[in-house]
């Protein structure tokens, strides 16, 4: 028998008791998300989706979202770490006004149903929204959702789709939005995601308290890469794209040249610079200034250096060269990381 549940705001689950607590003036109306569990889906990236939605309920004291799991048939679904997680309905009774998350996971590209791809493009057909997670944009490609669309899938994953589906092209971005298009990569860029959604909903200063209830990281940006330089140079095993980037990690204050560079692997300038566009789909040049921004935006955050030594020590002998590709690195200028930090 399957089971049939509501989008009722007075579920007992959805508003939890916390020791911490952030009033919310004027909330809207509970917004709804469904999340249909696929086979083998990934555990960690459904579960990550759905904590900031239950946190900032448990923040505010008031449902200011809702949440339904769905299987295909309204049974349990085992996850990809053999754990079978209960439902509380079928696909079947999906409300139109319920945002529709496709959760899956290795074998996302073939693992929907025909009568899964079928309810999806009814759901939409009929008003309704999906999106992915993890792997879930395979099964709305097979749906034809993405056509010109931006969308994003694991990065282990994409090789495989790139074969089934050489029309459509994902991003390396941790999640993206394209309209109503909702994509990520899974793991923690679930929970980045869904912060981006309570941030549009409620403001930026209450999801950087769900944000810091979940641990995570305050910034959250759909255009950050999923993986590092690093764990990009480790993927490709190639001993010199590694050793250079250890050279560029161990030599921020006093940056090297890239002249100093290549010739540490006994490679010429311009092999080293192909390495890197074939390898990483970068310039060398680019990936070290990336590497050493990313430690001014560490040494901004933890510490309370200012940002003229912040720019010393990430190798910048300039402020306003510093300020700059910092801003079009993160959105914002040095200065205004360093103000909201203190507020």
């Amino acid at each position: 028998m399957v089971k049939v549940i509501t989008t009722d705001a007075t579920r007992p689950d959805l508003v939890p008791e916390g020791a911490f607590t952030y009033p919310v003036k004027d909330p809207h109306g509970t917004r709804w998300f469904g999340f249909l569990l696929l086979p083998q889906f990934t555990l960690l990236a459904f579960s990550a989706a759905v904590d900031p939605l239950r946190i900032a309920n448990q923040l505010a004291q008031k449902p200011l979202y809702g949440w339904v799991v769905l299987s295909e048939d309204g049974t349990a679904v085992s996850s990809s770490s053999g754990i079978d997680i209960g439902v509380n309905a079928s696909l079947d009774v999906l409300d139109p006004d319920t945002y529709l998350f496709v959760c899956s996971g290795n074998n996302g590209i073939k693992v929907a149903s025909e009568n899964v791809l079928a309810r999806i493009r009814r759901h939409v057909r009929f008003g309704g929204m999906a999106g992915g997670i993890c792997t879930g944009a395979a099964t709305l490609a097979r749906t034809g959702l993405l056509d010109g669309k931006d969308f994003t899938l694991h990065w282990e994953n994409q090789p495989g789709f790139f074969e089934t589906f050489p029309d459509y092209a994902p991003t390396r971005h941790r999640f993206e939005r394209d309209g109503d298009l909702l994509t990520c990569g899974g793991g923690m860029a679930s929970t980045e995601m869904m912060l981006s959604l309570i941030s549009e909903d409620y403001g930026q200063d209450f999801a950087l308290a769900v944000s810091d209830m979940c641990l995570n990281r305050p910034e959250v940006s759909p255009h950050t890469d999923q993986r590092s330089s690093i764990a990009k140079a480790i993927s490709s095993r190639n001993p010199r794209m590694l050793s250079i980037l250890r050279q560029m990690y161990a030599n921020v204050e006093d940056p090297l040249t890239l002249e100093e560079l290549a010739e540490n692997v006994q490679v010429s300038r311009r092999q080293m610079e192909r390495l890197f566009i074939q390898l990483m789909d970068e310039p060398p040049a680019k990936v070290y200034r990336n590497i050493r921004l990313d430690r001014a935006h560490a040494l901004l955050t933890e510490t309370d250096l200012s940002v003229s030594e912040v720019a010393v020590a990430a190798g910048f002998n300039s402020n306003s060269v510093f300020t700059r590709h910092y801003k079009a690195r993160y959105g914002e200028s040095p200065y205004g990381q360093r103000g909201r930090g203190k507020s």
